[in-house]
């Protein structure tokens, strides 16, 4: 059975890695994994998303609306923009509560919405991840909790993943996440 996890934030929070972590845990135990990657305007603070798909065997690396096991939003805003994705009846959507403004709010053409959360009808898992340069791996410490692996098992991914400099600042936010 293919499972479907989708990682969502806006441009330079590190979802890409973020995805690449979790994408070598899966492979580190044996599943068939594919990752495919979503750009808009990224460089420019624009939304990101990431499929990550495992399974015995994955044919396709794309998510279909109402088939993601798991949401992971780096960002406020984001989980109500890709929360269709979710499956309805037993997808988990976890979500930072930090709000970074988009262009629109920024230049007074729109407002920031209000009470995001209580707008989603699905069940949601949120923290307050604060820094926004280990927020994705805080938000992975965040999604372990519901997966039977060892925390060695996901800081051998992390280490896989990150540079030697970077591992043990990333390792204790994915502490602070779990």
């Amino acid at each position: 059975m293919t499972k479907n996890i989708m990682i969502v934030g806006v441009g330079g929070q590190g979802t890409l890695l973020a995805s690449k972590v979790l994408g070598q845990l899966f492979v580190d135990h044996g599943f068939d994994v594919k990752v495919s990657e979503v750009h808009g305007m990224s460089q420019r603070g624009g939304s990101v998303v990431t499929y990550v798909r495992y399974g015995d065997k994955v044919y396709s690396p794309l998510i279909e609306k109402g088939e993601a096991d798991f949401i992971v939003s780096f960002e406020l805003l984001e989980s109500a923009r890709w929360v269709e994705y979710l499956n309805p009846k037993t997808g988990v959507l976890i979500t930072n509560m930090m709000e970074i403004m988009p262009m629109p709010v920024i230049t007074g053409a729109a407002e920031y919405p209000s009470d995001i959360l209580n707008k989603l009808d699905v069940k949601v898992d949120s923290i307050d991840a604060g820094n926004e340069r280990i927020t994705n791996i805080m938000m992975l410490g965040r999604l372990s909790r519901y997966f039977d692996y060892p925390d060695k098992d996901w800081i051998d991914a992390i280490k896989a993943c990150v540079k030697p400099e970077f591992v043990d600042m990333n390792i204790a936010a994915f502490e602070q996440g779990r």
